[in-house]
C-alpha cells in the first residue's frame, strides 16, 4: 500500500478567529476551489462545523466526469484544527488536518493531508500523470485566492510539498 501526503502552509495577516470563521465554514470550499472543478455542495453544510458532520459534494476532477464525495468532519477543536475524512468518493483514503497557527504576522494556515489512489497499478500510472499535477493546481489556485481576499505576510514564503510516505 502507497500512502502519499500533501503539505502546505500559507501565512496571512489576519486574525486567528477570521481564519477560523473563513476555512471552517464548507461554503467557503467553493470560493478556494478552481471553477474547472465544478465544485458543489449538495447537503450538509448549513450548520457550524461539528464532529460527526456529514459533508456531500460534486466534483469534477477529470475533464467535466462529476463525482459523488462524502466526507465526515471527525474532529474539530474550535478555532485551531478540524480533521475531514473521505468516506465516499475518488481516493482509497483522504485524511485531511487544517490547522491555524497564530504568528506576530497573523496566522499560519497548515494543511496535511494523507491519501491513497485507488485501482493499484494503473492508479500509479495516473498519480504520476496528472492527479500529484492537478492536487498542486489546486493548493496553488486556492494559495492565489487566499491572497486575494486577505492579504500576504512579506518575507514569508508558501509551503507545497507532496511526497510518498
Amino acid at each position: 500500500m502507497r500512502l502519499y501526503r500533501l503539505h502546505s502552509k500559507q501565512q496571512l495577516p489576519i486574525a486567528k478567529e477570521k481564519a477560523w470563521s473563513f476555512l471552517s465554514d464548507p461554503a467557503n470550499l467553493k470560493v478556494i476551489t478552481p471553477e474547472a472543478m465544478g465544485f458543489e455542495i449538495l447537503s450538509g453544510a448549513d450548520k457550524e462545523m461539528y464532529a460527526g458532520q456529514i459533508i456531500q459534494y460534486n466534483v469534477s476532477p477529470i475533464a467535466g466526469i462529476k463525482t459523488r464525495w462524502v466526507t465526515e468532519i471527525t474532529h474539530v477543536d474550535q478555532g485551531n484544527y478540524f480533521v475531514d475524512e473521505q468516506r465516499f468518493g475518488p481516493y482509497a483514503l483522504w485524511h485531511h488536518k487544517h490547522f491555524i497557527h497564530p504568528t506576530e504576522n497573523g496566522v499560519v494556515m497548515e494543511d496535511i493531508i494523507d491519501y491513497k489512489i485507488p485501482f493499484g497499478l494503473l492508479g500509479q500510472f495516473a498519480l504520476g500523470l496528472f492527479i500529484k499535477k492537478q492536487l498542486a493546481t489546486i493548493f496553488k489556485y486556492r494559495e492565489e485566492k487566499l491572497i486575494e481576499l486577505f492579504g500576504q505576510v512579506d518575507g514569508k514564503p508558501s509551503l507545497l510539498e507532496i511526497k510518498k510516505i
